[in-house]
């Protein structure tokens, strides 16, 4: 596929519609190895058309439309602006057919073909479109569920999660002040915070227990919630633990436990997504919280987070995050 060298990673923005009855939605377009990569305008991959597979349902004409090959009813669509996004699809489509065999070759080579070309498919398209059709069809109720059983399975890292006669009343009014599903602090094991699927947020004791204002710990739970919005945490698990996963929760609605304890531990040692400072301001702002004290949080000097001090929308918040003795009463959740 040298023809691809030209074109690789070359991006375009386009309409996708996955069936023929479904709504038509804007995606960013990629040619990778071998593929035309569809993902949402957040970079995340709804589907993966094997360039072999690729068909043009009006040839010569603009805009630019296209399906995979026996299945029109999902189709794409490239506006006459991608000139050249156009172009290097139909000199790959060229190149693809002049090196298929001939008519006439031995049968052999014909069956080979046509088994490359379903492998293609599965490599290539099955497992992103099983995922995306996956996440997209579970209901909140299971994706809370799922959570739940991650933070069943948690326990034996994290400890069990902190309550407090007093306490679990102010944290309930931290919850409902940062309009997140449920908050749970817990002992050890979580970095600051964590996102569990169906809205959970994990967060570290320290996080209370080491800070004197309560803009602290709401800053690390609405940077959590921003993330949320970029990174599905129940995306990223089913991606990490592959095809099976997502065939399992899509035919019987159910991940079993092995699975649920794999990935507690293995998503503790997960990185946190890089957030851009216009996103959390955004937040911020929204939650009516101030940025600065979140900001001398994660670096003291401020050096790495100067953005979010000097463009913090609100020198006072405009009503506290929390009131004095709730404060003081939270941070007690944990005990001594």
């Amino acid at each position: 596929m040298t023809a691809l060298e030209k074109y690789d990673r070359i991006e375009a923005s386009a309409l996708w519609r996955a069936r023929a009855d479904s709504q038509r939605r804007e995606v960013i377009i990629s040619i990778g190895d071998a593929s035309l990569t569809i993902a949402d305008m957040q970079d995340r991959p709804l589907a993966h058309w094997s360039l072999p597979a690729v068909e043009r349902a009006n040839p010569g004409e603009r805009p630019a439309i296209y399906h995979p090959d026996g299945d029109p009813g999902e189709t794409l669509e490239i506006a006459a602006e991608e000139a050249q996004m156009i172009e290097a699809i139909e000199k790959l489509r060229m190149a693809i057919r002049r090196g298929r065999p001939k008519p006439g070759r031995l049968r052999l080579v014909t069956l080979v073909t046509s088994v490359l070309s379903v492998a293609a498919l599965a490599v290539f398209w099955l497992p992103g479109a099983i995922l995306t059709h996956t996440v997209a069809v579970v209901p909140e109720v299971k994706r809370q569920e799922i959570g739940l059983g991650l933070l069943q399975q948690l326990e034996h890292l994290t400890g069990k999660p902190c309550a407090d006669i007093l306490a679990t009343p102010a944290l309930a009014r931290l919850t409902e002040r940062l309009e997140a599903r449920t908050i749970v602090v817990v002992r050890d094991g979580v970095r600051d915070t964590l996102g569990l699927p169906g809205g959970t947020i994990l967060l570290n004791r320290a996080v209370i227990e080491d800070h004197e204002e309560p803009d602290v710990a709401a800053g690390y739970v609405i940077a959590q919630q921003v993330e949320a919005q970029l990174v599905d945490p129940l995306r990223m698990m089913l991606e990490q633990l592959g095809l099976v996963a997502s065939f399992r929760l899509l035919t019987t609605g159910e991940l079993p436990e092995s699975m649920l304890r794999a990935w507690a531990e293995d998503m503790l040692l997960v990185p946190h997504a890089p957030l851009e400072a216009s996103r959390l301001l955004a937040a911020f702002s929204e939650k009516g919280v101030k940025s600065t004290p979140y900001a001398y949080a994660l670096d003291a000097s401020g050096e790495t987070t100067l953005e979010l001090i000097e463009a913090d929308p609100f020198v006072t918040s405009p009503r506290p995050v929390l009131s004095d003795g709730d404060w003081v009463a939270l941070q007690g959740i944990c005990g001594g």
